[in-house]
């Protein structure tokens, strides 16, 4: 019964998601952007509002996976993944928290969500700096949710394991490449609905809980 806002840069898979959630009775406004570019940001978190209402909960969930060894000086992968992971959670964060700060001050449920991933607190090698981002995210919403929890909103991160999206398909580092795919192969890993139900249920608990840090597994995975 909600109506939904879904961001992202592609506006022909925004288009497509769009039509489905509306074809099933839901209201969906589609915004083609790119978080990494904080007034874009901005005037999307005002399109939200004026076209959808306040919005009560936002999901972070951008991101990108680049792995290489430190002494290859990927700088620009570093960079990547930097602007995306971090910047553009804080871009998001940074549009979206004034308005969830005013549903909660109205009475309202407001949830902010952030994905980070179990690569935040596990040692995976060649994962070095997408790993700092991912820890950056966990420890931000530790401490978000000290200061807004006062507020009354609610802040929590996913922490996945293997998901099957197109996360690995970025990854060019052939060891990094082969554990993925090995996983994707020899476990049932989770899917992108896992996630979703996981973020819905975060948000369906009584406004008194706030679920902090939720780790999500496949059953079989074991690194």
């Amino acid at each position: 019964g909600a109506a939904v806002a879904v961001a992202a840069r592609r506006a022909d898979r925004l288009e497509e998601l769009a039509g489905r959630i509306t074809a099933a009775g839901g209201t969906a406004l589609p915004l083609a952007l790119d978080v990494t570019d904080r007034d874009a940001v901005a005037a999307a978190a005002e399109r939200v509002s004026a076209n959808l209402g306040r919005p009560d909960l936002v999901f972070a969930n951008a991101g990108v996976q680049l792995v290489s060894a430190i002494d290859e000086l990927r700088t620009d992968d570093w960079q990547r993944q930097i602007d995306l992971n971090v910047s553009g959670v804080m871009n998001t964060i940074g549009a979206f928290v004034p308005h969830l700060v005013a549903a909660a001050a109205d009475g309202g449920a407001a949830d902010l969500v952030t994905t980070s991933s179990i690569a935040a607190t596990r040692v995976l090698e060649k994962f070095s700096v997408y790993s700092g981002t991912k820890a950056y995210l966990s420890q931000l919403t530790r401490l978000l949710r000290v200061e807004l929890g006062r507020k009354r909103v609610r802040v929590a991160t996913v922490e996945p394991g293997m998901v099957d999206t197109e996360l690995p398909d970025h990854v060019t580092d052939p060891d990094a490449t082969k554990l993925m795919a090995d996983l994707i192969a020899e476990i049932d890993v989770l899917r992108p609905a896992d996630v979703a139900e996981t973020v819905a249920f975060i948000a369906s608990v009584p406004r008194h809980v706030n679920l902090t840090e939720v780790t999500i597994l496949p059953t079989e995975q074991a690194i």
